[in-house]
């Protein structure tokens, strides 16, 4: 027998869970797509590394050459070559 002083607490239940569901799917939602943007975003990591690996090799290069030719010119002024 159910007291007449207390509510039915079917209908709120019943929304408190629809509540439950559809914040369950939103979040399911969410994590696909910062899923897919974490792989996005790992691939130009990826990329922007190996491009950066590839400007240091360059750049080392170039400082290596330029100190090699300046210790040159500087022998030649020197007259030690």
């Amino acid at each position: 027998m159910a007291d007449p002083n207390i509510p039915n607490l079917e209908p709120r239940v019943a929304v408190l869970e629809q509540i439950a569901l559809d914040t369950q799917r939103a979040l399911d939602r969410i994590e696909k797509r910062l899923n897919v943007f974490e792989e996005r975003i790992d691939r130009r990591l990826e990329t922007l590394d190996r491009r950066q690996h590839t400007d240091f090799l360059w750049m080392l290069a170039i400082m290596l050459g330029g100190y090699a030719g300046m210790l040159a010119s500087m022998a030649h002024g020197f007259k030690w070559i």
